[in-house]
């Protein structure tokens, strides 16, 4: 009869301990990265996140493009990624069950329309007649395109060349292109005999039209998982302020830089002049201007803007009627209270 006790007891003690593990084991996620120049490459330096929350981060790099991080979030191989937004307003617009939560940084002037000294070009009107070259279905074209409706010039009158950056390189090295709009490493070589004309910031100022990166999630992931999204734009937000506050601090030789170039790839003497060229909003910016404003909010106008132009390049098959579905600024504003 002891025995039998004691048999049952060791049972309910092994039920019990196997109903408790799964409250007791460590959260986990895998966080899919870029290349792109930001602040919060220090917050991962020192594993900030980690320390914040207890989640055990996988943080995978993906150099695809966005079209492959999209994949790999579809498939459920990581659960957060940081992308550019023709790759959200693509995926937005397939229905992918994702959700915007963090705008990394607006593009701004990292990508410039540059002419070439001689070429007769000061304003976007200027380009009638020009042969102008950038990569299609890039968010360079996307501005491309917006700048030339802006200022009322059918494309169809611009020679527009669909050339890679090293393309564009070479091609301006030869005399070959008068015009280019490009980003970094390649903007920074055209600079050195050409004259801006505009930028993504200012053409996005003009229209409303922007081109930026952001942090997106899996929308199923996201509601057992609020409170780590929380803290994590919170701590994002910290190190663009700590950017924004101290950018003198930010040289080539600083703890800083050599974070961001050891986690984006890139060489740390590029980094500070690169990363000036981006603007990284506040918390309040993000929540009021950004995500915050449902259809009306500049990342949904955005995003929106983008998705027509991707549906006229036969990039998708339709767009949505209000691309706030992919928004979402509730973690922003938690994190403010």
């Amino acid at each position: 009869m002891n025995m039998i006790r004691t048999l049952m007891v060791a049972s309910v003690a092994a039920v019990a301990t196997m109903t408790a593990m799964p409250s007791m084991a460590q959260k986990e996620v895998t966080i899919a990265y870029q290349d792109m120049l930001v602040p919060y490459r220090i917050m991962q330096e020192s594993k900030a996140l980690e320390k914040a929350t207890g989640y055990k981060i996988n943080w995978k790099q993906f150099g695809g493009g966005a079209g492959e991080v999209i994949k790999a979030l579809a498939s459920g191989a990581v659960q957060v990624v940081e992308v550019g937004s023709a790759g959200i307003s693509a995926a937005a617009s397939r229905g992918e069950p994702l959700e915007l939560f963090w705008i990394l940084d607006n593009i701004a002037d990292a990508e410039a329309l540059v002419a070439r000294k001689g070429s007769g070009i000061k304003t976007v009107a200027d380009l009638k007649g020009k042969k102008i070259a950038t990569p299609f279905n890039s968010t360079t074209h996307f501005d491309l395109m917006v700048a030339l409706e802006h200022a009322n010039i059918n494309p169809a009158d611009v020679k527009i060349l669909n050339l890679r950056p090293q393309e564009i390189r070479a091609a301006w090295q030869r005399g070959d292109i008068d015009a280019t709009f490009i980003w970094n490493p390649v903007l920074s070589d055209v600079k050195k005999d050409g004259d801006v004309i505009t930028s993504s910031g200012k053409i996005a100022k003009e229209t409303g039209k922007a081109t930026f990166d952001g942090y997106v999630v899996d929308k199923n992931w996201a509601k057992s998982h609020h409170d780590f999204l929380v803290k994590f734009v919170s701590i994002m937000a910290k190190a663009d302020a700590e950017y924004r506050d101290n950018k003198a601090k930010w040289t080539a030789t600083s703890p800083q830089v050599k974070a961001v170039a050891k986690w984006s790839g890139a060489k740390a003497e590029d980094v500070p002049e690169s990363m000036a060229l981006y603007e990284f909003p506040t918390l309040q910016e993000q929540a009021t201007k950004w995500l915050g404003g449902g259809k009306d909010s500049l990342a949904a106008k955005a995003l929106e803007a983008t998705a027509q132009f991707q549906k006229s390049q036969k990039q998708i098959d339709k767009t949505l009627p209000d691309y706030s579905v992919a928004v979402n600024p509730a973690y922003v504003k938690d994190a403010m209270k």
